[in-house]
């Protein structure tokens, strides 16, 4: 069965909103290349236009959707202990195994090909910078935020949240940064097949990375946001 929803309706809301809510509405973005992560407050029709893609032809691609597109248990269904389970074994290790791989990898290419014109010139300094603040964000995350998140700590965790919220922010620069150094993922002709591990490998790391923050900024720090305290 079709998910129907007016275009006035979906052109109004956040796309935030629309990802945590919408079963496989965060694969609509990524196709037109909607930041529903780190810009997860603009709206649909602001978020389009930013982008430069038509708004009909994303309102009919998140129309049409299924309502049996994603699994069974969706992120935004679990509770808030099984939703942090969830981010901890499904991203914060899945970058943790990747990232090192990732950037043996990419020193090989840029060594090999340094001659070629489309060689992705510094993208494992790019890699070895998303690995070092990455496990220092993730880090916090389970130390601290993620504890407290556990024990219900009630009106406490406004700081914290606000802090990881901006670290999201410069993580969205480096999703930006890797587009940029491998022309979008885009292989030139004849590419070895080291260079297309490597591109196919970066762009699971980027979509991932991007499915990350997206829960954890739509979904789960909602959740205990609170509002500010009234003088």
């Amino acid at each position: 069965m079709a998910v129907h929803i007016a275009e006035v309706s979906l052109r109004e809301r956040t796309v935030g909103d629309i990802a945590a809510a919408l079963p496989g509405a965060t694969a609509i973005f990524r196709k037109f290349k909607i930041d529903f992560c780190c810009n997860g407050d603009l709206t649909l029709g602001g978020a389009a236009q930013r982008r430069g893609v038509d708004l009909g032809e994303v309102v009919h691609a998140l129309e049409t959707l299924g309502t049996d597109t994603e699994a069974a248990v969706a992120p935004w269904t679990m509770s808030s202990d099984e939703l942090i389970d969830h981010i901890q074994t499904r991203y914060h290790e899945a970058h943790r195994r990747a990232l090192p791989e990732l950037i043996k990898l990419s020193r090989k290419v840029e060594a090999v090909h340094r001659e070629h014109p489309k060689v992705p010139a510094g993208l494992s300094d790019a890699l070895q910078q998303i690995e070092n603040e990455l496990e220092q964000h993730m880090t916090k995350e389970e130390a601290s935020l993620f504890p407290a998140m556990r024990q219900q700590t009630d009106g406490k965790l406004n700081a914290a949240i606000d802090e990881m919220r901006r670290e999201h922010d410069d993580q969205g620069g480096f999703l930006r940064a890797l587009e940029s150094l491998t022309n979008d993922f885009t292989l030139p002709e004849g590419a070895c097949r080291s260079w297309q591990a490597l591109y196919v490998s970066t762009a699971q790391l980027a979509e991932d990375l991007m499915e990350h923050i997206h829960l954890e900024n739509n979904v789960l720090f909602p959740r205990f946001a609170m509002p500010e305290n009234r003088a």
